[in-house]
């Protein structure tokens, strides 16, 4: 190995670990700094199911020919209670509340949503 070899070798590192930083940051912000959304959107193989209010405690039976999900809205937070999917991974999310959480059900085809009005979210680009 030449001293260019290793000079590039430590820039490649350097240039990699600044990345993962910045990445980091912005992950980190991203997570940290949403707000929080207002109304919880239920799509059903891919057509809207209904729109509700985070603000008003509810539990939903999410009922299509196939298939059965119940989802629960307590407390300005939404999380699927009980779903007969066979492997029930959307029962395990933790409840969501942020604009842009979602919570997936893949074998029924349903999808859960947060989402906030617009012109109500903060700009944290400006």
């Amino acid at each position: 190995m030449t001293k260019t070899d290793g000079k590039k070798l430590k820039n490649d590192i350097i240039f990699v670990s600044v990345l993962l930083f910045v990445i980091s940051v912005i992950g980190v912000f991203y997570f940290f700094f949403r707000g929080e959304g207002d109304t919880v959107t239920v799509t059903v193989a891919r057509e809207c199911y209904g729109e509700y209010a985070l603000d008003e405690d509810r539990v939903l039976e999410i009922r299509t020919e196939h298939s059965l999900n119940t989802l629960v809205i307590c407390d300005g937070k939404a999380y699927m209670e009980t779903a007969d999917c066979p492997d029930g991974i959307c029962t395990d999310h933790r409840p969501i509340f942020r604009d842009g959480e979602s919570i997936i059900c893949l074998p029924n085809q349903v999808v859960v949503t947060v989402t906030a009005k617009d012109g109500e979210e903060p700009d944290i680009v400006a």
